[in-house]
């Protein structure tokens, strides 16, 4: 066996006893979940919180597109590295914000060279003609700014800080599943049971208007390493 396999098998092993510690078939309350997963955690490295939504939607239906931004109260543990493209007069002005790289047509011309040294791009409503030269390569990744996730904006200081105090974005994907990391295993479960909880009110505030019947249909938390863990839909509301 070489170490790869024998790497896995260890992992294979200790999730399956991780899985043997608690009912999988049962719902419970969000923080029973998180506290289950706590009690899991048997990796060296602190675990992301996952979650995982079912919704009642059909993402092929345009008008069915589920998206947004949410605020994690607690934050998300994650370091992000932010990039700002703006117009010359606002240069100085967006270093001010501790922004990682700042600038314009340098970093439009690095983009497009291949080198993507960011996390998240902000950017200013009079640069989008600009950055939209580089959309083909930006979007596939995530990166493109978007005024509803909060990436194109006047307040350059407001975008940046959000960015940095933890915002979540959601996207609906194949499957009707709404999927993100929303926090570290080793906060307190009060503060992932905060975060928890508005990154759900986001998505059920995100509910289009032509959706019928059930919207919110199952929800799953699990850790980077450890088990999922279902949570009972009925405890959640929904309006």
């Amino acid at each position: 066996m070489s170490q790869e396999q024998a790497i896995k098998f260890t992992r294979g092993k200790k999730l399956r006893e991780a899985k043997r510690q608690f009912d999988g078939a049962k719902h419970y309350t969000i923080s029973e979940g998180v506290k289950i997963l706590k009690s899991l955690t048997y990796t060296k490295f602190d675990e992301t919180l996952e979650i995982a939504m079912n919704l009642g939607v059909d993402p092929k239906h345009s008008d069915q597109n589920v998206r947004g931004v949410v605020l994690m109260p607690a934050g998300t543990g994650k370091i992000v590295k932010i990039a700002v493209i703006c117009k010359d007069e606002r240069i100085e002005e967006a270093k001010a914000t501790g922004a990682d790289l700042v600038g314009n047509s340098d970093i439009i011309d690095s983009i497009k060279a291949g080198n993507i040294d960011f996390d998240i791009c902000i950017t200013t409503p009079d640069m989008m003609g600009v950055v939209g030269s580089v959309a083909r390569i930006l979007g596939p990744k995530g990166l493109m700014p978007n005024p509803k996730l909060g990436t194109v904006a006047n307040d350059i200081a407001a975008a940046v800080n959000n960015a940095r105090a933890g915002q979540v974005e959601y996207r609906v994907e194949k499957g009707a599943i709404v999927h993100a990391g929303i926090g570290k295993l080793s906060f307190v479960v009060d503060g992932l049971v905060e975060n928890i909880n508005a990154f759900i009110k986001a998505v059920i505030k995100s509910k289009p208007s032509g959706v019928k019947g059930t919207y919110l249909r199952g929800i799953h938390l699990s850790s980077t390493m450890g088990p999922s863990v279902k949570i009972d839909v009925s405890t959640i509301a929904q309006q």
